[in-house]
């Protein structure tokens, strides 16, 4: 039995963020299916017992129940040692593209592409998103073309971060942002050469949707 376990789903990009963590530093976990298109996520059982947030991903190792991948990628880096830069400096580097990717990143093209290929929301809706999506990785398009990682020349949890839901089809998302963005496109590639990288659908259960 594995001694980490990973509540998550191979829809969620942020349950990807995680995973990815524990796959490219080769942590002995296993994934933990949470049916959130079924509801499970917003039930009584699933509040009470395993995370009062409604949401993945919940790592769960020893005595540690944690959830956010913001509190999630720092906490594995430290126990591995491993995408975790060693001087302070760096590191606040790293938390400041990981707050920017939960508050703007993630946080806009998270729902734009829930309500867009899963939800089917109203096209106003949608619109106001992606609007916000494009300005966001417009962003991150030009900070990449002055490094090859989002914090420097190496990787670390900020990229593992950032990239959570850049893996997906082009087809969730209405538009191809590789296509539309060439650092973002290269950046994506060395992500996918680290030792250990896997999809988001191999990595999660749950895919495809039934």
């Amino acid at each position: 039995m594995a001694s980490t376990k990973l509540y998550c789903f191979a829809q969620s990009g942020n349950a990807y963020k995680a995973a990815l963590m524990l796959a490219l530093t080769k942590s002995d976990w296993e994934p933990v299916f949470v049916d959130f298109f079924n509801g499970e996520t917003r039930g009584d059982a699933y509040r009470a017992t395993v995370n009062e947030m409604g949401e993945v991903p919940v790592l769960v190792e020893a005595d540690e129940k944690l959830s956010q991948t913001g509190v999630i990628l720092p906490y594995l880096a430290e126990q591995t040692g491993k995408f975790w830069p060693a001087d302070a400096k760096a590191r606040r580097e790293v938390m400041r593209w990981i707050m920017f990717d939960n508050h703007k990143f993630t946080s806009y093209l998270a729902t734009y592409r829930f309500l867009h290929a899963f939800a089917k929301s109203d096209p106003p809706v949608v619109a106001f998103l992606l609007a916000r999506v494009k300005a966001a990785i417009a962003i991150v398009e030009k900070h990449l073309g002055t490094q090859p990682f989002i914090a420097g020349n190496e990787p670390t949890i900020a990229d593992i971060s950032m990239c959570g839901y850049l893996f997906y089809p082009k087809e969730e998302f209405g538009f191809d942002i590789a296509a539309e963005n060439p650092n973002i496109a290269a950046w994506l590639d060395r992500i996918r050469a680290l030792p250990g990288w896997v999809h988001p659908y191999e990595l999660m259960p749950g895919h495809p949707l039934k």
